[in-house]
C-alpha cells in the first residue's frame, strides 16, 4: 500500500468528514490531501467563509486545527493507524493565511519517529509560495504500535531499512 493511499484511508477513518473537532468538521469539506510518502504529507485548503476571522482572513484556531490534523497525518504516513495523543502543539503565525476565495498549502514532515515519540513539523503557504505559518506537532505514539491495521514495516522509509535510523525516542 502507497504512503498516499494508507494515509487517505486513515483520514476517512479516523476523521469522519475530517470531524473531530469543530476546525475539523470546517476544514474537512475542503481539505484534500494531495500527496504523500513515508515521513512526509502534503495538503491543501480552499478557504471558506467558515475558516475566517471577523476580519475576513484565515482564522489561527483553523490553522492551529490543521497544525494537529497535519501531525497526526505525518505519524499515520510512517504506518500507524492509530496515530497516538498529542503532547505539544505549536503554532508560529508569520503574515495572513488568506482571504475567503484563496488556498493554503501545507507540507509536514514527521521530523523524528521513535518508539515512544514524533515529532512533526508543517510549514503552511500561500499561492505566491510565500511562508505563512509554521508549527509542530508532538504526538506520543507508544501505544499506537499495538493497533492491528499498522504498517510500520511496509513504510519504512529507505534510510531506515539501511541501518541509518536517527534513533528512537
Amino acid at each position: 500500500m502507497t504512503a498516499l493511499r494508507f494515509v487517505k484511508s486513515h483520514a476517512i477513518d479516523c476523521y469522519p468528514g475530517m470531524g473531530v473537532l469543530p476546525d475539523y468538521v470546517r476544514a474537512g469539506a475542503t481539505l484534500r490531501v494531495t500527496a504523500a510518502r513515508p515521513g512526509v504529507v502534503n495538503f491543501e485548503l480552499d478557504i471558506k467563509k467558515e475558516h475566517t476571522n471577523r476580519l475576513g482572513i484565515l482564522h489561527g484556531g483553523t490553522i492551529a486545527s490543521m497544525v494537529d490534523l497535519g501531525g497526526s497525518l505525518a505519524v499515520a504516513s510512517r504506518g500507524l493507524f492509530a496515530t497516538g495523543v498529542s503532547t505539544d502543539l505549536n503554532v508560529t503565525y508569520l503574515s495572513s493565511g488568506g482571504k475567503i476565495g484563496d488556498k493554503i498549502f501545507a507540507e509536514v514532515v514527521c521530523d523524528k519517529f521513535g518508539k515512544n515519540l514524533a515529532y512533526t513539523s508543517i510549514k503552511f503557504y500561500n499561492d505566491k509560495n510565500e511562508i505563512v505559518a509554521r508549527g509542530s506537532h508532538t504526538k506520543y505514539i507508544a501505544l499506537a504500535f499495538r493497533d492491528p491495521q499498522n504498517i510500520v514495516e511496509e513504510l519504512k522509509p529507505a534510510s531506515e531499512s539501511n541501518g541509518t535510523s536517527s534513533g528512537s525516542s
